[in-house]
């Protein structure tokens, strides 16, 4: 019978995992019962990927309040600290921004408009128009803004994170000043003393805010890059891609994967006699079409994979072949000719109109969304994903 089925991504469920397990052998475990009650089988080139969040979790890489706290605290010895660029969410800032709080005495926060720079809005881009404000020229008070705009509240969450981001500062017996603008030389009208929190941006901020004369400039990714008073820590990417895990407590980035993966591919090489790629990966990388929000909160999709997974796609557009070089046939004869000039591809297309329309993105990153999306953030249980026929194209059989 005729292949009908390409690729498929199955939600693997595990055990509750805790810090300390040994995460590549739940994860093989994990996917050879499934293997077992799915009625499936594994195959070359099948893809595995876990989610960030149970790697981190297993390797107990968890920072507290009072260990940013003091490690903004050597950092940034001054009066005066600006807070600049940070997306506005609970999960993944306010925790961060609690412990900043906590290790400095007076904060100058500054926030991008209209929205944080995975997509979080504040105020439409129809409102600026309508009251004359020019978001790259403009720097606007938090007085100013509230006079404009007299509801900044998130479209998702209803949080007005203007007020919200000024109680967690306050809490901490620090006083807070909020500006808004998107030129990061703004900030040094109020202070010298920078923390950049900004995740794909982040090295252009620095640079700009040198060249400007800052006196001191620190990233989220040189916070917690070293451990502090036995934190955990990430020495890449420091409190990038932190999430909340508690009140008072960060679950940082995983650190040092690689090792984890290619553990997962050789024994399941030993157990099933297969070799599939596997990664860890964090948010997809994709745009809500409603909330406007870019999913990418992580400094990369992927922060360990095993060799099979470098590269780009290289795919030829079927409807182009269809409609261009094979208008003419139908049926088996199209069929035949599409097959055969897929086999004779070239081995790189960038550029040919032939594969015009095919997604430019890096295999992990289009993996890591269709992994994310699969696995959810909620109460799916399905930390692991195993995605089958990705590789294969309209010419592969049985």
């Amino acid at each position: 019978m005729e292949r009908m089925v390409g690729t498929t991504a199955r939600g693997i469920r595990t055990p509750i995992i805790r810090q300390g397990d040994d995460i590549a052998r739940i994860v093989v475990d994990s996917v050879l019962a499934a293997q077992q009650s799915g009625g499936f089988r594994l195959a070359d080139r099948d893809v595995i990927g876990i989610t960030e969040a149970v790697v981190a979790r297993a390797q107990g890489n968890y920072a507290s309040v009072d260990q940013i706290a003091a490690d903004v605290r050597a950092r940034f010895p001054g009066d005066t600290l600006g807070v600049i660029f940070p997306i506005l969410s609970r999960n993944r800032f306010a925790i961060c921004l609690k412990g900043i709080a906590r290790g400095a005495r007076r904060i100058a926060l500054m926030l991008s408009y209209p929205s944080d720079e995975v997509g979080n809005h504040l105020v439409d881009l129809d409102q600026l128009d309508a009251q004359g404000i020019d978001p790259w020229k403009d720097v606007l008070t938090e007085e100013r803004f509230r006079t404009l705009f007299s509801d900044c509240r998130h479209t998702f969450t209803g949080v007005d994170y203007l007020a919200y981001y000024r109680e967690l500062i306050e809490a901490e017996g620090c006083q807070a000043e909020i500006l808004l603008a998107n030129d990061c030389r703004a900030i040094l009208s109020r202070t010298s003393q920078v923390l950049c929190c900004d995740i794909h941006t982040r090295a252009r901020t620095k640079r700009l805010l040198k060249a400007a004369g800052a006196s001191r400039v620190c990233g989220l990714d040189d916070i917690l890059s070293a451990s502090v008073d036995g934190s955990g820590y990430n020495p890449e990417y420091g409190l990038l891609g932190s999430n909340k895990a508690t009140e008072n407590t960060v679950k940082l980035f995983p650190r040092g994967a690689q090792p984890i993966v290619e553990t997962i591919q050789d024994t399941l090489r030993e157990c099933t006699g297969k070799t599939v790629e596997v990664m860890v990966y964090g948010d997809g990388a994709f745009k809500d079409p409603v909330g406007k929000i870019w999913e990418l909160a992580d400094p990369v999709v992927s922060p360990a994979f095993t060799r099979g997974l470098e590269g780009q796609p290289n795919e030829v557009k079927l409807k182009y072949l269809a409609d261009n070089q094979f208008s003419h046939l139908s049926g088996a004869e199209l069929r035949t000719a599409i097959s055969g000039y897929i086999r004779a591809k070239e081995g790189n297309l960038v550029g040919k109109m032939d594969s015009q329309g095919t997604t430019p993105r890096r295999l992990t990153d289009l993996l890591g969304s269709l992994c994310d999306l699969t696995s959810g953030s909620g109460d799916k249980g399905t930390p692991v994903v195993l995605v089958q026929g990705y590789f294969d194209n309209y010419t592969h059989e049985g």
